[in-house]
C-alpha cells in the first residue's frame, strides 16, 4: 500500500458537489486545481498507509464539523480563485 492523503479525495468530492450547485464558477481544469490547492493548503492532511487507517479516516470524515470545515474552506477558495482566475481565455 502507498501513502494516501484522504483529505484530497474529501476536498475534491465536496468541490464537485459545490460546483454542480453553483452558477458562475469556472469549471476549467486550471481553476479547479487552483481551488483544490488553495483549500488543501488550509486544511490539515489526513494520511493513511493501511486499509485500517483509511477506514478510520473515513469515519472521522463523517463528522459534521469536519465536513463543515471542508465546505467553508472550499467555498473561500472558490471566491479567491473566482476573483482572480489564472486560466487563459
Amino acid at each position: 500500500m502507498k501513502l494516501y492523503n484522504y483529505m484530497e479525495g474529501a476536498v475534491e468530492e465536496i468541490l464537485d458537489e459545490i460546483i454542480s450547485k453553483t452558477q458562475g464558477v469556472c469549471k476549467c481544469n486550471r481553476c479547479r486545481l487552483d481551488i483544490l490547492a488553495l483549500a488543501l493548503n488550509k486544511l490539515p492532511p489526513k494520511y493513511a498507509v493501511s486499509d485500517k487507517g483509511i477506514n478510520y479516516t473515513k469515519i472521522s470524515l463523517l463528522q459534521r464539523q469536519f465536513n463543515a470545515d471542508i465546505t467553508r474552506t472550499v467555498t473561500e477558495a472558490i471566491k479567491v480563485v473566482s476573483a482572480s482566475p489564472r486560466h487563459n481565455n
